[in-house]
């Protein structure tokens, strides 16, 4: 009785061994990737330009791309979201300012630029996956699920740009904060002190 089961559990051993050890080698590239986001965000658009060409190419599988398009606007409201919404949970933790007399509190977003990025590619490459399998390739009239996202899309960035005009925060920032220090006060003798 006990052989029966070991040979079912040395048979996968050597499976889960080989799992194991690929997806160190995927996590190891994955973390070597995270620095260049130029880069990787290239390889995203080629991603999905190269589905978007199967698709146009196929002429089906618009349903696909429709979930993929509700679950990208939906990635990308967490990326553009706060961490703590001041509307929702008042916390002791980072916070956005509310009043111009508040402290800078830096701007956390609720979904990290890596995890969406990941999450985009991670979602094109299963779309393209599927695109092989016909039984995803459900015939609808493809005009209006795009003209529904169209509108689902303005709908939701009007109510999250009136979100961020409200609380007063921009989700993007340009290049590495700088400190200045402080600005020497001019004095009216001339004097430098060298």
């Amino acid at each position: 009785m006990e052989g029966n089961g070991g040979d079912g559990a040395s048979a996968a051993a050597p499976l889960n061994q080989w799992r194991h050890d690929a997806w160190k080698i995927f996590q190891f590239y994955l973390d070597k990737s995270t620095p260049h986001a130029v880069y990787r965000w290239i390889g995203t658009f080629v991603l999905a330009c190269l589905y978007a060409l199967r698709v146009f190419y196929l002429q089906g599988f618009y349903i696909i791309s429709y979930g993929v398009g509700i679950y990208v606007l939906n990635l990308l409201i967490g990326f553009l979201s706060p961490l703590v919404d001041p509307e929702l949970e008042p916390s002791d933790g980072p916070s956005l300012p509310t009043k111009g007399s508040d402290e800078f509190k830096p701007f956390i977003r609720r979904l990290p630029e890596f995890k969406f990025w990941y999450a985009i590619t991670k979602a094109f490459c299963i779309a393209f996956v599927l695109t092989f399998f016909s039984m995803f390739d459900v015939p609808v009239f493809w005009p209006i699920l795009l003209f529904y996202w169209v509108v689902l899309f303005f709908l939701t960035m009007r109510r999250q740009i009136a979100h961020m005009i409200k609380y007063k925060y921009l989700p993007f920032n340009i290049g590495k904060q700088k400190y200045s220090g402080k600005k020497p006060a001019a004095s009216s003798s001339g004097f430098r002190g060298d």
